[in-house]
């Protein structure tokens, strides 16, 4: 198992009486690829501009590799980062703009050159060493500034949604490009998005944040199939969530009817959120465990996505690969393992 190399311990940030991070608790191990994910203003960009040195804490801790970096200025931690704006020298070539770093730091020009070439090669930027900036695409541009990143050969990368500014299909196409170059280098990768199947796609872990909280912190899978409130639910993926009361340990009553779960610890009679995931219903057009009525259909591409209001009054979001006609009555089943219930304390 990787070891632990970035520590945040306690952090509060404090700007003009606002409350930005709350007491962040954070470890982050060695060759991991970690994305802090929440909406605008949650701390996300926040905790990372800590971890580069750009912001100091107002109370708290920073670790790196046990030692506290809270006073190291940014130019002397082993973190390179990359923006949204790649900031790149519009008056160097792509060779001159990758080895920028390296000509600051002296290094002798046979080693430039082969660093150089090397990161390039890493970024599918092959013999474009003589293109000018404005001669790239967006998806190239990036590039470059990850091989410039990348080329210092930092222990950390810090990345502040990267992808933000290149069109869907480029964004998907980078998305298993920069997990591929992670792998590759083995340094970790701290990165930043809003975009949830970003983060599902490349993390090895995803940190969950809101109003300068962390929420949860766990792989994709542990995030998507067992979110800690009905916020992170609600966030990471499509939910239908609905208030329902616990009867006892694995019994939830909602939209009028008693389901089994497998969820235990609750007090009797206790309010709960239920959250079920719309892909997990299943529609048949004989009866279910609920019963409605098909009031919209919409074609998704790999699936339809129904909207069905039961017989309680609750409207539905049903993912599934076969489509009911508006207007048909249906019968809703769902299976204990795919009933998820939250504390409402818990609920964002």
């Amino acid at each position: 198992m990787s070891k632990d190399l970035i520590r945040l311990v306690d952090c509060v940030m404090v700007f003009d009486d606002d409350v930005i991070l709350n007491s962040i608790n954070l470890t982050i191990k060695n060759k991991e690829f970690l994305t802090l994910l929440g909406p605008s203003g949650c701390g996300k960009t926040t905790t990372l501009r800590i971890i580069g040195g750009f912001e100091t804490p107002t109370s708290g801790d920073v670790f790196f590799d046990g030692v506290r970096i809270n006073d190291v200025p940014p130019y002397k931690r082993r973190v390179n980062t990359v923006f949204q704006k790649y900031a790149l020298f519009p008056h160097l070539n792509v060779f001159e703009n990758v080895a920028f770093g390296l000509r600051i730091a002296k290094v002798n020009e046979d080693e430039i050159k082969t660093r150089v070439l090397e990161s390039l090669a890493l970024v599918g930027l092959g013999g474009y060493e003589k293109r000018r900036v404005h001669q790239l695409s967006g998806g190239q541009q990036q590039r470059v500034a990850i091989a410039r990143a990348v080329v210092n050969r930092p222990q950390v990368l810090l990345l502040d949604e990267p992808l933000g500014a290149l069109d869907l299909k480029l964004r998907k196409e980078m998305q298993s490009e920069l997990k591929a170059i992670q792998q590759q280098v083995g340094i970790t990768f701290i990165y930043v998005t809003h975009d949830q199947e970003e983060a599902l796609t490349m993390s090895d872990t995803v940190v969950v944040m809101n109003h300068g909280v962390i929420l949860q912190v766990g792989t994709p899978q542990d995030i998507y199939n067992e979110p800690a409130n009905a916020f992170v639910a609600d966030f990471i993926g499509e939910s239908n969530i609905i208030d329902g009361t616990m009867n006892s340990d694995c019994d939830v009553t909602f939209s009028g009817r008693r389901f089994e779960c497998v969820d235990k610890g609750f007090e009797i009679d206790e309010p709960v959120d239920v959250v079920i995931r719309p892909e997990d219903l299943v529609v048949s057009e004989s009866s279910g465990q609920m019963n409605g009525t098909v009031r919209s259909v919409t074609f998704k591409g790999v699936h339809y996505e129904m909207i069905i209001d039961d017989d309680g009054g609750f409207s539905w979001m049903v993912h599934s690969t076969l489509s009911q006609p508006v207007g048909s009555s249906v019968g809703l089943s769902i299976k204990p393992f795919d009933i998820h219930i939250m504390r409402k304390e818990k609920s964002a």
